[in-house]
């Protein structure tokens, strides 16, 4: 028992020494081998790899897309120094591990203090060229793409590639906001009061073009009337004209019993005429016959 003590811990030893040299990565990630606080290799292959233990450490770097997502909206001025609130995130990733460790020591925190600035300072730039309306809804994936490009351009020196940067949101302040509110309502107000100005012109327009085309149809349909009269009336004087000559002495009894009957309308009717008048031509034949021969 006294000598399995020994080899007991010469195994312990051995196994120590073996898991020291032995390290792992994942593929996910990369990783730096350190040797005495330096970097000695950059390891990107996945699988089991080897290290001297005790002279040298390794440190793992997740090399999947990270987000930076700021907890508070940026504030930005327009032109015209109108101010805005920006909420925005970044999707980023690790592209150069050891300049990524050279540069802000492999600290995550310290590449987003990095994207924050670069970030900001790009959309402060980019918004300060632009109406407020062209940052809200006219121009976003122009702005967007720009500060991707611009962006990604600065960050590479720290070995970030940056995959998006997207603006969630683009809002007023709150005094800006009731402002900006307040105008847009009278400017609906101004267009609407122009549009029925249009609208009352347009109506008075059709109104006007309406009378004048009744006048045109009454008058012409007073014009085909009076044709229409006109003919009859030549076709009822060829009538009276033919009947005339078939029958005149009918014809003229018949035209005087019209010419009575227009005039004696009512019981109180009185015309004074000469008893030898022609009008009274009948009169006189009717009172002839009906009184009795002497």
């Amino acid at each position: 028992m006294k000598a399995l003590g020994p080899i007991i811990a010469v195994v312990i030893v051995v196994a120590l020494l073996i898991s020291g040299t032995l390290f792992t990565v994942d593929q996910r990630q990369h990783a730096i081998v350190f040797q005495l606080g330096e970097v000695k290799e950059v390891v990107t292959k996945p699988g089991l790899h080897f290290k001297w233990p005790l002279l040298q450490n390794v440190r793992h770097f997740d090399m999947r897309i990270l987000t930076y997502d700021d907890a508070e909206p940026l504030r930005f001025l327009t032109q015209g120094n109108r101010p805005v609130l920006v909420d925005s995130f970044v999707k980023w990733h690790i592209i150069d591990v050891r300049q990524f460790y050279v540069s802000v020591r492999g600290e995550e925190f310290g590449a987003q203090t990095r994207i924050r600035q670069t970030v900001s300072g790009t959309l402060r730039d980019e918004f300060g060229i632009r109406t407020v309306h062209e940052v809200v809804s006219g121009e976003r994936e122009q702005i967007m793409a720009r500060v991707r490009e611009k962006v990604d351009q600065d960050l590479k020196r720290i070995g970030v590639g940056i995959i998006d940067v997207r603006l969630k949101r683009v809002d007023l302040p709150q005094e800006v906001s009731e402002s900006v509110y307040r105008r847009m309502e009278a400017e609906r107000k101004r267009i609407a009061n122009e549009l029925r100005s249009t609208g009352a012109a347009e109506g008075e327009k059709i109104r006007a073009d309406a009378d004048r085309q009744r006048e045109v149809i009454l008058a012409e349909a007073y014009r085909d009337a009076q044709r229409v009269r006109g003919e009859g009336d030549a076709k009822s004087a060829g009538i009276y004209a033919a009947a005339f000559n078939q029958n005149p002495e009918f014809f003229s009894f018949y035209r005087s019993m019209e010419a009575y009957r227009s005039t004696f309308r009512g019981k109180n009717d009185l015309l004074l005429l000469e008893t030898n008048s022609s009008f009274l031509r009948y009169f006189r034949d009717s009172l002839g016959k009906s009184q009795p021969r002497k």
